[in-house]
């Protein structure tokens, strides 16, 4: 299973990317564990839009696949700023290429996070799992 040395990731199996950015701004999506253990996504809602914020730990979205249906977390609080529609037109991009075309928002962060996994972290939680 593919977790890239560059992203951070939630105990939720969300996965962030360009913590750092002199911009702030995030790239959030879900990572290829959930992506495959849901099966096959056929559904993706977000409950937020462009503007608004989201809290970390909070539900931002749900994921609806032909196994079951299941909350996306926010794993940072910040200003959407992105949405990607290719993903709510196709969700099953997210199964094919859940850590590129697969993202689904852009979040400018407020502070950075201090409670994500690196990728040696976040292999060994989902061996455990």
């Amino acid at each position: 299973m593919s977790v890239p040395e560059q992203l951070r990731y939630s105990e939720e199996h969300e996965w962030v990317a360009g913590l750092g950015n002199e911009d702030g701004v995030v790239t959030i999506g879900i990572t290829a564990h959930a992506a495959d253990a849901l099966g096959e996504i056929v559904y993706l809602e977000l409950h937020r839009n462009e503007g608004e914020t989201v809290e970390a730990g909070e539900p931002c979205g749900e994921v609806e696949s032909t196994k079951s249906v299941s909350d996306i977390y926010s794993p940072v609080t910040g200003e959407i700023t992105a949405i990607n529609q290719a993903v709510i037109d196709e969700p099953k991009v997210i199964n094919d290429d859940p850590y590129g075309e697969g993202w689904i928002l852009k979040v400018r962060v407020e502070e950075e996070p201090t409670d994500l996994l690196d990728a040696e972290s976040y292999a060994k939680l989902i061996e455990e799992s």
